[in-house]
This record gives structure tokens, sequence and C-alpha cells, in this order.
């Protein structure tokens, strides 16, 4: 490996760089330093060598479809404007054969995984969350059913009486299969509060993932950054997750979701900046140390950054999606989604090797 200490280098970002090689675990002040510095190079540098150790020079991607049921949702968080009420001119709620129809109009060879998330829409009853999996799996039963994020399910446990664990087993009858990292935001109390943020609290959303890796099942988990938390906000929230991995072993990727602004005319001084988005990448790979994969999401950062990341710690570019919508309902200026040979093209240029998966990173192909 290169050498990354020079005499350029501060003092403790050398110590964090020795620590990192050797295999100690990095804690809340030194997460908040390496937001804090300007040396990004060092920092890009590391988690490069910290990703490569993990996985080489792979870098994967999914085949995947998102789609939406509903954009109904009793809840009101202040960064959303994909929610409506009931009613609303836009409002919507998709019956599983509706669905159906909306999938063979716009499904492409390969697809093998429906990514699957909407409103908390309380004016339909849980069998209605249930039904629309079920009509999914049997009209599509070798494509993986992810869905759900943990405040969805703890918006279920609401609406129908019934524990975590008895959710997770109806909508597992359904087809379910895993679910996605949504609902986190940043795992803070405080921060929720402030952004409105009424689903799921700190503790309901672990509980989730919890649960479900007692299971047997593995999940995805997401931090949305970029709004009033503060760099100690998002350290704690890795750990918070570091922890409940040290548990249960049952994530398989880290997802830093880059804020999106409400509108797509506001300005560059409203969104993040490709700065921060690489520091929260390279940071969450050198925290998360015992989460295999950490994803960087074209979505949200744009492909061109996406591929600059493959080099500051991701190993994951996500997938196709076919018509991405929660961030582009805000101020995304990104494409709804990639086709395979766009992404190939996109991690072959990063100096990198693409490997389609599927859903829990089963190697699919390899494209040398």
């Amino acid at each position: 490996m290169s050498t990354l200490v020079s005499p350029f280098t501060e003092r403790r970002m050398a110590e964090i760089v020795e620590k990192v090689r050797n295999g100690e675990r990095l804690t809340l002040e030194d997460g908040v330093y390496l937001y804090e510095t300007d040396d990004l190079l060092t920092l890009g540098q590391l988690a490069n060598e910290a990703n490569l150790r993990k996985n080489g020079k792979k870098v994967y991607f999914i085949e995947n479809m998102s789609l939406y049921f509903t954009n109904v949702c009793e809840a009101r968080c202040a960064f959303c404007n994909f929610r409506k009420d009931q009613g609303d001119e836009g409002a919507y709620t998709l019956s599983g054969q509706e669905m159906i129809d909306y999938v063979e109009q716009h499904i492409h060879p390969g697809v093998r995984e429906f990514h699957i998330v909407g409103g908390h829409n309380q004016h339909v009853p849980f069998q209605y969350y249930v039904d629309s999996l079920k009509a999914l799996h049997e009209k599509y039963p070798d494509v993986t059913l992810k869905a759900y994020t943990a405040a969805e399910i703890d918006f279920f446990t609401r609406i129908s009486g019934l524990s975590i664990e008895g959710v997770l087993q109806e909508l597992r009858k359904a087809g379910l299969q895993t679910l996605t990292g949504g609902g986190a935001e940043i795992l803070s109390d405080q921060y929720r509060q402030k952004m409105k943020v009424t689903k799921a609290n700190v503790e309901r959303y672990l509980e989730v993932h919890r649960t479900a890796h007692k299971l047997g099942m593995k999940t995805h988990t997401t931090m949305l950054y970029g709004s009033v938390e503060s760099y100690e906000d998002r350290v704690s929230h890795m750990l918070q997750i570091r922890e409940l991995q040290d548990e249960t072993g049952g994530f398989m990727v880290f997802i830093p979701l880059s804020m999106q602004p409400k509108s797509k005319n506001a300005g560059i001084m409203r969104r993040n900046s490709a700065y921060e988005d690489l520091k929260t990448i390279a940071i969450s790979r050198l925290m998360l140390d015992n989460i295999q994969h950490v994803k960087a999401y074209f979505i949200n950062i744009g492909p061109q950054l996406t591929q600059v990341a493959l080099s500051f710690g991701a190993s994951d570019v996500h997938g196709t999606i076919v018509r991405e919508q929660i961030s582009h309902a805000a101020g995304a200026l990104t494409p709804a989604g990639l086709t395979r040979k766009e992404l190939i093209w996109l991690v072959k240029g990063a100096g990198r090797i693409p490997v389609e998966r599927d859903t829990f990173y089963n190697e699919i192909q390899v494209y040398e």
C-alpha cells in the first residue's frame, strides 16, 4: 500500500491512519475530526485502502426496478416532497393489478429485484400492503421483493395491532425477502423533532432491523445527511448502526443519502457539496468496519461523482432503478435510472471491475 503519511500530514490524521491500518476501531471523536479536516485526499486514500481490503476492485450493481404503491402519507417530514394527502392532486394508491400493469409496461429483461417503498397511507388496512406484495410475488416469483422501510413496518404495527415480528411474518408469507434501508434519516430524536419526523423513532427503527435480523433476514440501512444535523450527529448515527451490526450481523450495506432541496431550481448553496458527499462516503467506510459494502447512490450525487466515490471507499453503485421518484419529487437533477451498459461503463471508467449481483450480493456476472 502507498504511504499516506507525509511531513505535511497532521498528527491527528497520522494517528487515525495508524489506527485503521492496525485494525483499531475509530471513535466518535475520530469521526468528527475526519469531517472537520481539510485533508480530503488522505481521508479518501485511507477509505480506499479499507475498501480494497474488503472487496478488492469489485464494484457491485443490480438490475432492479423501483416501485411506489402509494404516495398518500400521514407523516409530514420537513424534507419530503413526495408525500400527498388523500384527495390532493397527484395523490394515488395503486391496487396490485394496477402495479402489475405498470411493471409490464416498464420492466426490462434481467430485472431481479423490486425496490418497494411508499407513503404511510392510513386510509387502507394493513392487508392492502400484504396483498400488494402477494400480487407481485405471484406474477413475478423469480424477482426478489425488497420492500418497505423500518418506518413503514412500525406504521404497519399501529394499523394492524400486530407486533414487529408479527408484521414481518405476515409480509414474508406474501413474498417479502428483505427490507429497504430508508426511514433512518439521522438517528437522533432531537433531529427528528426539528425535522418533523413523526414516524418511527430511533429506538423503533433499530428494533425493526434487529427483529428482522433475528428472523434470519438480511437488510439495508441508510443515513440522510445535509440538513440541520451536526457532524457529531452523523458519526453517532454510524456508531449506532455499527453497534447493532456487532449484535446481529444482519446489515449488507450502508447507504449515505445526500439530502435534496425541495426544488429543482434550488441553487448550489442549497445542495451538499461534492466535497461533503465524498467525505461522508469515506468516513462511512472507515467507521463501519463491520459492514461489507458502502453504496454511492447516483440518484443523489450524480453518475460522475459516483464514479469518483469508488476511490473513496464505495463498493456499490445501486442499480438500474428504471424510474426513481422520491428524490426526483424534490430537487434531484440526476438521471432517474441508468442502464446495465451505463453502469458497467461507469465502473470500468473508474478502473474497477463491475459485478452484477443479486439482492444478497451473490455474484451473477463479473465484467472483466
